[in-house]
């Protein structure tokens, strides 16, 4: 009997000495793999769930089952007893492993790769059953090598199993991995090479991403932007090219909230296979809500409110603004009375105030529902469109020349009291807040294509929202430009400090014309750009006509009958030649092509989307200057800071490539990349990095900003 009793004790530790040699992890040259159990023993009949564990050295990843644009699948082959069966292995979430232009799906630090053994019902208790498998794997850094391991792990036969000591990291692991999922009223649309899934809101999350379960379905580096409105989801995907013949289903794992791992913040994924139909999927739609899935949390609405009103209120300090701001420094003075501040309260001085603030924010309300609508029509635009179209730029150029003329008394009319006035209310007429009114829309027209600092991010968020709170972020903007000049109307006793009436009055009026001519310039230069030296010359021919023409009708304001006609003849040329002008053909824009590697004069290329992806996969970073001729901090940054020898110097040195992406025409390449980082104006300044990381700098640029994320790399 002791005889027997020492043998099934012998038995049971050679038995456990032998499985633990079995079960060490294999050691390869930048990982380790092992096959473990959820169980300490088998028991016949019943599923054994085991699981492919890889740890990998950091910066190390293996791949998902569809590995995205480049990367092969980890494969297992059993070799198992007689009377096993293996299912296919399930696989948790991956991450996004974005490799300079690439995006890959997979994992990094350790993985649990699961599947379900089954045994037979025949296996006798006591006995320890080795299961065998054969695991392949490519893994990468910079680099990508092909390894591998052959694994075993024993395990002994019970009538009851205890949890073994991996039990935690496989309720972990299956709790990644995503489950069938139905979507109440999913639909799935496909226009060319754009996709829109649809679906029911499902909970509190707002952020989601698609990983397809069939390769060369999806294009894994492009944007899924997101939109929300009317309870309902729309995921907006892009279409592999060409788009395969078979493709008539959408099947994919859908993540909401970064997956189930935040479920506090409504986090969940699941597998969808949703009918795919043709119909109709707008590309402006796509970009409308802005940017690729990044895993951070975005801008919320009090943050973006807060940064439109801030970027509302700086808006006033930005150049492109400056001849509106004489027309209302004007106005005050013009209007200024020897009465003592206290007694020029008044109503209608309130009220001109808030005509004034009404006509701002109704200008940025309509102007951001006007890209709404041309947005949603299928047309690519973003904020500043106005003035990518050279009829508008030749307008504006024409207003503000006659403006100029106005106020160096070529003729006469009432600024004072048409505009902004803030004095002597009882002398006010009684259209002259309609007056008001159109000095904020002036303002917003001219001032709209700038963007100050808090107000990219801002516009942005705004573009990715339904239509309502797009135009409440938008109206907040418009409040915090308004919002000085309404104080000061608000508390008129600031007025006090104004210099009383007299002869410099008539002097600082006719001073007041040259900043408009100043943005006349400015406006011809952007419209050279737009519509060449041809273009540029019929403009200048109906400048002088409009000149010859508000001469003339001075001289009928001072009793010269003829003269009218003279003004209304030539007044009539001269829109006609701006008409003319602006249907001259579009300037060439250099664009990056075959020859994108020259270095141009002043060492920036002309941005591309290719251009770029060849930088990076060179190795060499990429500094992209968002810009546009029209956009005057984009001027400033680039003659103060971009340009200079420093940071020219400095690009050099750290192998940067320079590249302009120039926005002043049309562009709906620019156009979407600056969706991408959630901008829907410029300027914008990113430095992207081959290991797929980015850095975007701020709307302000210093030299000093740029030098230190030069050295950063």
């Amino acid at each position: 009997m002791a005889a027997r009793w020492c043998e099934g004790v012998l038995c049971a530790a050679v038995a456990l000495f032998t499985a633990a040699a079995l079960a060490q992890p294999v050691r390869t040259e930048h990982a380790q793999a092992e096959l473990i159990a959820a169980t300490d023993a088998i028991v016949p009949g019943k599923p054994l769930s085991v699981a492919l564990r890889i740890k990998h050295d950091e910066g190390w990843h293996t791949y998902w089952q569809v590995p995205g644009d480049s990367g092969l699948p980890t494969r297992i082959t059993w070799h198992l007893p007689a009377g096993w069966r293996a299912s296919p292995l399930n696989w948790p979430l991956p991450k996004r492993l974005r490799v300079g232009p690439l995006v890959n799906y997979g994992y990094e630090g350790e993985v649990l790769l699961l599947a379900e053994l089954m045994p037979p019902a025949t296996l006798a208790l006591g006995e320890a059953v080795t299961l065998a498998a054969r695991a392949d794997w490519l893994i990468c850094k910079d680099i990508c090598i092909p390894d591998g391991a052959d694994l075993k792990l024993a395990l002994p036969v019970r009538a009851d199993a205890a949890p073994s000591r991996w039990a935690s990291q496989f309720a972990h692991a299956r709790a990644q991995v995503p489950q069938p999922l139905a979507l109440p009223g999913a639909e799935a649309t496909i226009e060319d090479d754009r996709i829109r899934l649809a679906f029911a809101v499902r909970g509190s999350a707002r952020r989601f991403e698609f990983f397809p379960l069939e390769e060369g379905r999806i294009e894994a580096a492009a944007p899924q932007p997101v939109r929300i409105a009317e309870g309902r989801v729309a995921l907006y995907l892009t279409a592999t090219r060409p788009v395969a013949p078979q493709f008539h289903r959408l099947k994919g794992v859908l993540v909401a909230e970064g997956g189930p791992a935040n479920a506090e913040r409504g986090g969940w994924a699941g597998q969808i296979d949703v009918p795919l139909r043709a119909g109709s999927v707008p590309a402006a739609e796509a970009s409308l809500a802005a940017a690729a899935i990044t895993g951070e949390p975005g801008l919320g609405l009090w943050l973006a409110l807060g940064g439109a009103f801030l970027g509302g209120l700086i808006l006033n300090l930005m150049p492109c603004v400056f001849p509106v701001l004489s027309l209302k420094l004007l106005s005050l003075v013009q209007h200024q009375r020897a009465e003592d501040a206290a007694r020029i309260a008044h109503p209608s001085l309130r009220a001109h105030g808030f005509a004034y603030a009404a006509g701002v924010v109704a200008s940025f309300v309509a102007l951001a529902a006007l890209l709404l609508v041309l947005r949603a029509a299928g047309t690519q635009l973003g904020w500043g469109f106005q003035l990518q179209t050279p009829a508008v730029v030749a307008a504006l150029a024409a207003l503000f020349f006659v403006i100029g003329l106005n106020l160096l008394g070529a003729f006469e009319v009432s600024w004072g009291s048409g505009l902004a006035n803030l004095r002597a209310a009882r002398d006010l007429r009684p259209d002259s807040l309609a007056g008001s009114v159109g000095t904020g829309v002036l303002a917003v027209v001219v001032a709209a294509p700038c963007t100050a600092p808090f107000m990219g991010a801002a516009l942005g968020y705004a573009m990715t929202q339904p239509p309502a709170v797009a135009l409440t972020v938008f109206a907040a903007l418009g409040a915090g430009m308004a919002a000085p000049y309404l104080l000061l109307t608000l508390w008129p006793r600031l007025l006090a400090r104004l210099p009383r009436p007299g002869v410099w009055m008539l002097r600082f009026k006719q001073a007041m014309a040259f900043p408009m001519f100043g943005t006349v310039v400015w406006l011809l230069w952007v419209l050279a750009q737009q519509i060449g030296a041809d273009g540029l010359g019929l403009t200048l021919a109906a400048l002088v006509l409009l000149g010859l023409a508000a001469w003339a009708l001075g001289l009928s304001q001072q009793g010269a009958r003829g003269a009218r006609w003279l003004a209304a003849g030539a007044a009539a040329l001269g829109l006609y030649a701006v008409a003319l002008a602006t249907q001259a053909p579009t300037a060439p824009r250099a664009r990056a092509g075959a020859s994108a590697d020259l270095v141009q004069e002043d060492a920036w290329q002309p941005w591309s989307q290719a251009a770029m992806q060849r930088a990076l996969t060179a190795g060499r970073p990429v500094f992209v200057d968002f810009t546009a001729a029209w956009c005057i901090t984009c001027q400033a940054n680039k003659r103060l800071v971009l340009t200079s020898d420093s940071v020219l110097r400095a690009f050099a040195e750290k192998g940067v490539v320079p590249m302009r992406a120039d926005w002043t025409n049309r562009d709906e390449e620019i156009t979407r990349e600056l969706a991408r980082f959630q901008r829907n104006g410029v300027p914008l300044y990113v430095l992207y990095r081959p290991d797929g990381s980015t850095q975007v700098l701020p709307e302000l640029l210093t030299r000093s900003v740029v030098l230190q994320a030069l050295q950063a790399l």
